[in-house]
């Protein structure tokens, strides 16, 4: 290929007549493979080799003088635009759905960059993850959105990036952000292929009628098969993948041509600004100086600095005191109109009166029906958190009446426990929901907890034909009042390579799985599906799946409802005494082998007494497994060197009645590092 020369500015521009992208600049150098390095913009060259030097410079010139956008300088000014208000035409709203670790927060890193909505200097990696622990993890929890502008063919579009959690706990969350766009950009690593969460995400976007621009990330790595990706793509998720866009992020390569597709595929809101005002809140969060902030998404009307609002689901009417856009920082303006995402301020107590899914309205001009989709957040798994030490009951207290400010899905209550002390019973999302908060405790409020092992919520049907709901194994009504108990169920997809196909089945069958599809999605991997309790599965079930397929499988669960099934609870009695932490609800088929592993795990933890301590596993008033600890004795027949064999047994009588007399009114005391350890293992074996 010929050499171009240096033109005067001393960089050289991508440019092409055919895309509508802001022209980029490019290292400055002699040979065309520093053009041909930035795979992401396209450059026409044969008008600029077919023309003189002098010609040529004079072109150079032009393109660095006239292109608007041209410079990075001009993109940060177009970014720094982004407040300017556009028709609503110009619009566009979108997400980024992607399975954990997929790149989707480098995407959009890279696609705040690229617009100038951030600077080079405050750039940072995951920008819009804000929390240590989602930098840790890699995870989004808490979503955000962000304002960039944008200029394509002279035109200036407004797009609103809404970033969504990637876990399955969180996807109501996802659902109403989805709801809040007309498009989303599907990311799928070009190496790993289509994911469980990947399959979860497409469909709710799907039943949102969005328009799904098809992206392949990471294509610049060694192991990257954007062909078999791309086909496995159109054969599992049915979506056509002839104009898929083959991108890397962290490379910067195909950001300017997904930007493009934003503008060029996915339609832009109705125009309604004339209707009555109905927005749909799609996040929420407490400041601590302003209430709580909402985030929401007009979807008509128009709202206005000083505007009294009302939250149609809790209620509630408020003056409105700031309004804004989210570019990703806050940036205030005076009126938001349908199609725009911003967020309000309005001296808002509790997150409760603000709920993700709520429509706002106008107090005086109220909207005639709500938004489609609210519901309110149901916890599913619970479990006991308790201070180490009792005098941190209160801090713990204060700790989580701060995180549920934040956190609506939340729920807590007073729990007493004669191992444990005071604590609480908090009801969670799912698992990832609850080791989230238990870690922030530890981290943002410096506590040492204590986590029983995660329990679902059972429904109990009693005799006297009412219906009650028991997540506590010590709330359950006696056997004799109660008619059957029901446990929640969850419809699980697990993806996996086909050489794991057996161990995966064997696992779900072992936590009675009933088996309902296996198919195969290509060539070397299979989709099992198996409909499977709950509560068979807040354990260890997702380190096992993992630990079988070598890291190789990924799953996807929804909740399908309430079965009856054959439940007992299982009590652990130490010395006679029933231990009410230790309680379980389990299946009757399980309880012999986990109160076979409970007892004999209490016999190695708990210390040796002056007397014999019985440990038993109980159902009801049946002992379903035993085991003994022996009592310390005193040699008495050690001053014994002969005589009559009357002798001794008289000692050994006396002895015996003095540990008969002891085991009476003698106590024992479960030591806090035997109630861990059971924990931990109840963990294992439920």
């Amino acid at each position: 290929m010929a050499t171009l020369l240096t033109p005067p500015p001393k960089l050289l521009f991508s440019t092409d007549s055919r895309t509508c992208c802001p022209l980029q600049p490019l290292a400055s150098s002699s040979s065309s493979s520093a053009l041909s390095s930035n795979l992401s913009f396209s450059l026409s060259l044969p008008s600029l080799l077919n023309t003189t030097t002098s010609n040529r410079k004079r072109r150079w010139r032009r393109l660095f003088c006239q292109g608007k956008g041209a410079t990075n300088g001009t993109a940060v000014q177009v970014g720094q635009q982004r407040l300017l208000k556009v028709p609503v035409p110009n619009i566009r709203n979108f997400s980024i759905i992607a399975h954990i670790d997929h790149g989707k927060s480098t995407l959009a890193d890279k696609l705040l960059e690229t617009t100038g909505t951030v600077q080079k200097r405050e750039m940072k990696d995951q920008f819009l993850d804000n929390m240590d622990l989602e930098r840790e993890r890699g995870i989004t929890i808490k979503l955000q959105a962000a304002r960039m502008r944008y200029v394509c063919d002279g035109e200036p579009y407004c797009l609103n990036l809404i970033d969504t959690p990637g876990h399955v706990d969180f996807s109501y969350e996802v659902s109403r952000s989805l709801a809040a766009c007309e498009g989303a950009l599907l990311v799928v690593d070009a190496s790993q292929g289509v994911e469980a969460q990947t399959l979860a995400n497409v469909y709710l976007a799907l039943e949102n009628n969005l328009e799904i621009i098809t992206v392949l990330n990471k294509i610049d790595l060694p192991g990257a098969e954007p062909d078999r990706v791309l086909q496995e793509i159109e054969e599992v998720i049915g979506l056509d993948c002839s104009n898929a866009i083959l991108c890397s992020a962290k490379e910067g390569i195909g950001i300017t041509d997904i930007l493009n597709a934003v503008v060029k595929r996915i339609p832009p809101p109705t125009d309604t600004s004339q209707k009555p005002l109905r927005a749909l809140i799609f996040d929420s969060y407490y400041d601590p100086y302003r209430g709580v902030i909402v985030y929401f998404r007009v979807i008509d009307g128009t709202v206005k600095k000083g505007d009294r609002i009302y939250f149609m689901a809790s209620k509630k009417d408020y003056f409105v005191d700031e309004i804004g856009v989210l570019s990703p920082n806050q940036l205030e303006v005076d009126e938001l109109y349908a199609g725009e995402v911003g967020y309000i301020s309005a001296s808002i107590r509790s997150v409760a009166d603000a709920r993700v899914g709520d429509t706002i309205t106008h107090f005086s001009r109220k909207a005639e029906s709500s938004l489609p989709g609210y519901e309110e957040a149901t916890p599913m798994v619970f479990c006991g958190l308790f201070p180490v030490d009792a005098d941190q009951f209160p801090e713990l207290r204060e700790a989580l009446e701060k995180l549920q400010l934040n956190d609506a899905a939340l729920k807590f209550e007073p729990e007493t426990s004669s191992a444990m002390g005071f604590g609480f019973r908090c009801g969670f999302l799912g698992l990832l929901h609850m080791e989230i908060v238990q870690e922030r405790l530890e981290r943002e409020y410096n506590l040492s907890l204590i986590t029983t092992a995660p329990s679902v919520v059972y429904r109990v049907n009693c005799t006297s034909g009412e219906t009650v709901e028991c997540s506590n194994p010590s709330a359950l009504p006696e056997p004799g009042l109660r008619r059957s108990i029901e446990e929640p169920l969850v419809k699980i997809e697990m993806l996996t390579p086909k050489d794991y196909i057996g161990s995966l089945m064997e696992l779900a069958q072992d936590r009675r799985g009933e088996f309902k599809e296996m198919k195969y999605i290509a060539e070397n991997r299979a989709s099992l599906t198996y409909k499977l309790p709950l509560a068979e599965m807040v354990g260890d079930f997702f380190d096992q799946l993992k630990s079988r397929s070598k890291g190789y499988a990924s799953m996807e669960y929804t909740f399908v409802g309430y079965e009856e099934s054959d439940l007992i609870k299982l009590d652990i009695h130490i010395n006679g005494e029933p231990v009410e932490p230790l309680a379980t609800i389990v299946h009757k088929d399980k309880a012999y082998p986990i109160g076979r592993a409970l007892t004999q795990k209490l016999k190695e933890l708990i210390p040796r007494q002056m007397f014999k301590v019985p440990i038993q596993a109980c159902i009801g008033s049946k002992v379903i497994a035993s085991e003994a600890l022996s009592a310390i004795r005193k040699d008495v027949l050690a001053k014994c060197y002969g005589g009559d064999i009357t002798r001794k047994k008289k000692l050994l009588k006396k002895q015996a009645e003095g540990k008969k007399r002891m085991k009476a009114i003698g106590k024992v005391d479960v030591p806090q590092e035997a109630f861990m350890a059971v924990l931990k293992l109840e963990k294992e074996v439920l």
